[in-house]
């Protein structure tokens, strides 16, 4: 798991800039909901081809959390990364062609296909009844056209979003700036994020924290839905 802190100087100047350095200090549970990114066997799975490895260990983390905001009475909503085939290759060809090295781009096609929700998380996630199970085809599940999230969020009258999965500084960091520029309330959740490094994982939080939203750890949520 990252433990690379937000660095002091970032906190001051966030301070300085609004005030405080928490946008919010309650969560009301049943106008929260938690977004959990790509924990799906082509991020997660040991030797897969688009592999994330440190997201393994945030699996238990989620699964807390989780059971913590469905315990009082908030949402889950569980994305899963899935683009459809077209002809040879797929319907985000300017993703698949230009930034996928030919040698594994059959791979992570065939790992990013369509699978039915039972089937879509990597197997250490625990979902419940009552969780909301989508596909996005961009790296933002809240981009136009990506999935439905929003839609189900408005309809559930959600109004904080308690972002998780991997990765953090990708496909998280993507779906927190959009739903902050959609006039949700985002938090990314440190200790259930992933990246491919400490540095990365820290970049992308010290950036967010200053323009998009909170920076949380799961202790810290449970505290402020008490």
């Amino acid at each position: 798991m990252h433990t690379l802190p937000i660095r002091q100087h970032i906190v001051d100047r966030v301070i300085a800039r609004r005030g405080r350095l928490h946008l919010h200090e309650r969560l009301d549970p049943a106008r929260t909901a938690l977004v959990v990114i790509d924990m799906q066997p082509t991020f997660v799975a040991p030797g897969s081809p688009a592999e994330v490895p440190e997201s393994r260990s945030i699996v238990g983390n989620i699964n807390t959390l989780a059971r913590m905001l469905r315990r009082r009475g908030g949402l889950v909503a569980w994305v899963t990364h899935a683009n459809l085939p077209v002809g040879q290759g797929s319907d985000w060809s300017g993703f698949y062609d230009h930034f996928v090295a030919a040698d594994v781009r059959a791979r992570t096609i065939e790992a990013n296909a369509p699978r039915p929700a039972s089937e879509a998380l990597w197997q250490g996630m625990e979902p419940a009844p009552g969780d909301v199970h989508l596909a996005k085809n961009r790296y933002s599940a809240l981009a136009h056209g990506s999935s439905g999230l929003e839609r189900v969020l408005r309809s559930a009258g959600i109004t904080h979003l308690l972002i998780a999965g991997t990765k953090t500084n990708i496909c998280c960091e993507s779906t927190g700036r959009d739903a902050m520029m959609l006039d949700f309330f985002p938090i990314m959740v440190a200790d259930c994020l992933a990246a491919l490094s400490d540095e990365e994982h820290r970049a992308a939080l010290e950036t967010f924290v200053q323009n998009f939203g909170d920076v949380r750890e799961v202790s810290e949520i449970e505290g402020l839905m008490a």
